[in-house]
């Protein structure tokens, strides 16, 4: 039989060993929630962009109003918005919390317009 002051080092070890498992779960559950809210800013962008586009004939105000209606629908946030000819140019951000407590965005940029030969 061990003496009394070896007994539960195995327990401590394994606890540690399965923190570290933990705390390599959370990052990579971090990571991936990261990246998924970019994947969601530029998706919500680019839909924006071309629901703009699609109302850029009608003005400033009408087109970066559809642009809004739709990065909202994809979860987005529309942050910047303006006409260049018939080019839209928009700017959607997407909050996101990778760790409890901590809040973040992703942006994304994107531009539509007629096609030019």
């Amino acid at each position: 039989m061990p003496p009394d002051g070896e007994r539960g080092g195995a327990t401590v070890l394994l606890l540690a060993a399965g923190l570290v498992f933990v705390l390599v779960g959370l990052f990579g559950a971090a990571v991936a929630g990261t990246g998924m809210a970019a994947q969601r800013a530029a998706v919500a962008a680019d839909l924006g962009a071309l629901a703009g586009a699609a109302r850029a004939i009608d003005g400033n105000v009408v087109a970066c109003a559809a642009a809004r209606d739709i990065a909202g629908r994809n979860g987005g946030r529309l942050v910047g918005c303006r006409l260049e000819g018939l080019d839209v140019l928009v700017t959607v951000e997407v909050v996101f919390t990778p760790l409890p407590g901590l809040t973040r965005a992703a942006a994304s940029t994107a531009r539509a317009g007629p096609v030019r030969s």
